[in-house]
């Protein structure tokens, strides 16, 4: 006897329905799972066989045939066990099949029955739904997660013996919902790390209020100590709220990654994601036999901090070139090719020398101008053409340190970050794909980035004086545009072109 159930199986971040079709002749007791499955998957067998029994319920006998359709695509994971498992019950009529033909069945199985959460459960949810399906079963630790889509009923239960008793009309259970506009006001502010804890930098502080209202790229360069880090951390505090959209499109990238804690239905602050030197380019922006979202994804809508970048290996950094300028990462193998969006404010910070300290002609102890110039060799020129902003950080006076009031909060800062956002929501808003100044082409920055008179002068002679270069221009008039929303005018004044020349300190021809 033939019998089918649904499951689904998630490549980059959207998933893809999987037929489970189970088949039983007579003959020697074989076990087949065809449908290119991985390792996981293979291994269920054992798993499901002992849930089965262990239930109360009878294995079937014979030459067992179970596929998953379509058969050119891998499957990897765990999320098939309870699919499999019904669709033989359903084969050998130990329950009902009328449900099956709208559900979709998601979990894996331990051996006493019990179902345990699995990961990518939320694009499994968007595709059932786009699939016509009516309902979808999950393990309980999921099932928050699944019911943040709306227009489709979610379950949740415990074990196996549960999902059976309702297949079979033995057990009336309650589709799980969450209210997923009262969870996102409730669970997005508050518990970040506030700038009102630094001491002193307040051009650096005005620096990442810039990068922060426009979206910009920035590079930090300072001695150890300096405080880079501190205010790296506290970036994401004056950051826009996500909004819904934006919450969902984070949340489907760490569900597929399994970074969703049990319980957990939607993220709703902006991500910060800060890895180590070390990092490999398949980690940083994703990839595997079957791929997976790197770090860069997974910053998707907030911040990727990199500490220390020179000491990252040169080939990482390069990988980021694309996904920096085309905000998404395109992943290609053999069988598929996926897509992982990065949309990201990437922020950088590194020492001025190898020994940390900066160089000093005077000083004949100090960093050599050859050692400083091979230490910033191994950041190429590209990468940091997609940088807006450099600022240079030295260590607070202890004058600074020892003030007892607090800096401005985070707070206030965040305000007029927002207020800036909101006129680029306006300026951009017949434009798709475009959110802020730090996305502008050069035909958009020719036609916002009008200066004045004044401006167009001192834009002119900083060029020529400091031997700025073509790209430096551009992005110079990103920047003032930016700090003119911030003031909430409509040009850009010779004020705003003098403070965007001063965030170009790492330009090749004019730090060293």
């Amino acid at each position: 006897m033939l019998a089918r159930a649904y499951c689904a199986s998630t490549y980059g971040v959207d998933a893809h329905l999987i037929d489970v079709e189970t088949n039983v002749v007579n003959g020697l007791p074989q076990y087949f799972l065809v449908g290119l499955p991985d390792r996981a998957v293979s291994e269920s067998r054992d798993r499901i066989e002992a849930a089965i029994r262990n239930s109360g319920y009878e294995m079937p006998r014979g030459r067992i045939t179970v596929n998953l359709a379509p058969a050119n695509l891998p499957k990897e994971g765990s999320s098939f066990d309870l699919s499999i498992a019904v669709g033989l019950l359903a084969m050998t009529r130990q329950i009902k099949t009328d449900k099956l033909r709208k559900t979709m069945l998601l979990g894996e199985l331990s051996l006493d029955g019990g179902l345990r959460p699995v990961k990518g459960v939320l694009p499994v949810t968007v595709e059932a739904k786009n699939r016509g399906l009516k309902q979808v079963v999950v393990p309980q630790s999921n099932a928050r997660e699944a019911a943040v889509v709306e227009g489709i009923d979610v379950y949740g239960f415990s074990g196996l013996t549960g999902v059976i008793n309702w297949l079979n009309d033995r057990q009336n259970a309650k589709p799980v919902y969450v209210d997923r506009e009262a969870l996102f006001r409730d669970k997005q502010n508050g518990g970040l790390p506030d700038y009102s804890d630094v001491k002193g930098q307040e051009n650096v502080k005005r620096a990442m209020e810039v990068a922060a209202a426009g979206g910009h790229n920035i590079i930090m360069i300072g001695s150890p100590g300096s405080g880079k880090t501190m205010i790296a951390r506290r970036l994401p505090s004056i950051l826009p709220p996500l909004t819904l959209e934006e919450a969902l499109e984070t949340t489907r990238i760490h569900s597929v990654a399994g970074l969703l804690t049990n319980g957990a239905s939607l993220v709703t602050r902006r991500a910060f994601r800060s890895p180590h030197h070390t990092i490999s380019e398949t980690a940083l922006v994703g990839g595997g036999g079957i791929p997976k979202p790197g770090e860069i994804s997974l910053a998707h809508n907030g911040v990727l901090f990199l500490d220390e970048l020179p000491e990252f290996r040169r080939s990482a950094l390069e990988v980021l070139r694309q996904p920096l300028e085309d905000g998404n990462v395109t992943v290609s193998r053999s069988r598929l090719s996926v897509n992982y969006p990065s949309r990201i404010m990437l922020v950088a910070s590194m020492n001025p020398s190898p020994g940390g300290e900066w160089f000093d002609p005077d000083n004949p102890g100090t960093t050599s101008y050859e050692d400083i110039k091979r230490y910033m060799g191994r950041i190429s020129g590209p990468l940091l053409d997609r940088i807006d902003i450099h600022v240079e950080v030295h260590k607070v006076k202890y004058e600074e340190l020892s003030v007892s009031e607090k800096a401005e909060s985070s707070e206030k800062i965040r305000k007029r970050v927002v207020s800036a956002r909101e006129r680029q929501k306006q300026r951009f808003r017949e434009t798709p794909g475009v959110y802020n100044n730090a996305q502008m082409n050069t035909r958009m920055t020719r036609e916002c980035c009008t200066v004045d008179r004044e401006g167009s002068e001192l834009l002119k002679g900083a060029l020529q004086r400091l031997e700025l270069s073509a790209r430096a221009y551009n992005r110079i008039l990103k920047v003032a545009r930016t700090i003119a929303d911030l003031e909430s005018c409509s040009s850009i004044q010779s004020h705003h072109i003098a403070e965007a020349v001063q965030y170009r300190s790492l330009d090749r021809n004019s730090w060293y």
